[in-house]
């Protein structure tokens, strides 16, 4: 039976497709830096959350 008293857990479990060739690269990463691919997959997907930027494309056929 499912305890009501625990906290809700804040990590998921999801499915992702990769190019073999991408996934090689973070297998290779993690034994560099001793960390595991999840570990290294996750602090890749939050860098790219912080830095992406997107181009509104009304704006760009303004601008051209």
């Amino acid at each position: 039976p499912k305890r009501n008293d625990r906290k809700e857990d804040k990590s998921i479990v999801m499915t992702l497709r990769m190019d073999r060739e991408l996934q090689e690269r973070f297998d290779v990463l993690a034994a560099k830096s001793d960390r595991s691919r999840n570990e290294l997959m996750c602090m890749a997907l939050k860098y790219a959350l912080e830095h992406l930027e997107f181009i509104d494309s009304d704006k760009e056929n303004i601008d051209s």
